[in-house]
């Protein structure tokens, strides 16, 4: 802890180690700074913490001469952003290697070109923690935080896990006006953890669907896009063009709700 460029802990950071540990110290974080340095070092899932902290030393050969992050991947971005984007989880050799969400892999080329595209940031790519990459107004988060062995958390783990994302959002919910759900089980995820949060919200989920949107009875944007994950932009089932569109849609929003407000 502390040694890594940007590593938000210190060797006085809570550890959580079982979920219970885990909703204390998410309902006890009075900052998004706070909760960040939590959510680092996290210890409450077993499985996850074997198998992220197995990848991190039985390194994927094209990065064997690397050092790999190996901790449970916290929130990225601006602490009082007007656009939130919800991912699923850390990489196994994408954030899991770098300590930065969608930072290392092809889903994260993807999700950067779109939101520089949109203003969202302020450079097209993202390789490392120190490369000076900034989401003015913006901020990525996870429903899960570690890394899962075939990319599949168990729904123990997602619950073990969620409180994270709930004292999350409470943190940045003044200042969020859009938010924008990759794929279907961020969208499912998105709407449950915004309820919990206390974000007013319509009675009953929207379809999800690429483009789909809703606005909450308090005025908030809620998009869906595909996730980039290389399933959906190598078959053409999600292009840039429509990728573009969403993030496009999402900054025009919170921009004009911004001057309304």
């Amino acid at each position: 802890m502390g040694s890594w460029p940007g590593d938000p802990a210190t060797p006085d950071t809570p550890v959580a180690s079982d979920a219970a540990a885990v909703t204390r110290l998410a309902a006890d974080a009075v900052s998004v700074a706070e909760l960040d340095a939590r959510v680092s070092v996290c210890r409450a899932c077993p499985r996850l913490v074997a198998w992220r902290e197995q990848v991190a030393t039985q390194r994927r050969k094209a990065f064997a001469d690397q050092e790999y992050w190996g901790r449970p991947v916290p929130g990225f971005g601006d602490p009082e952003p007007a656009v939130l984007v919800v991912g699923l989880a850390p990489a196994a050799h994408g954030a899991n290697r770098t300590g930065r969400m969608f930072t290392g892999d092809r889903s994260g080329e993807w999700l950067y070109r779109a939101l520089h595209r949109a203003g969202l940031a302020t450079r097209p790519t993202s390789s490392h923690p120190g490369d000076g990459l900034r989401l003015p107004g913006t901020r990525i988060v996870a429903p899960v935080h570690c890394a899962p062995p075939a990319n599949k958390p168990t729904p123990a783990e997602r619950d073990a896990c969620e409180p994270w994302l709930v004292r999350e959002l409470e943190l940045v919910r003044p200042h969020v006006r859009a938010v924008v759900a990759l794929g279907s089980f961020g969208w499912q995820v998105s709407w449950h953890a915004l309820r919990l949060a206390g974000y007013p919200l319509p009675a009953r989920r929207a379809a999800f669907g690429h483009g789909a949107e809703t606005t909450t009875p308090d005025g908030r944007l809620l998009l869906a896009s595909y996730h980039p994950s290389q399933q959906n932009t190598f078959t053409g089932k999600l292009t840039q063009p429509m990728f573009d569109a969403v993030f496009t849609r999402a900054a025009a929003y919170a921009a004009d709700s911004a001057v309304e407000r």
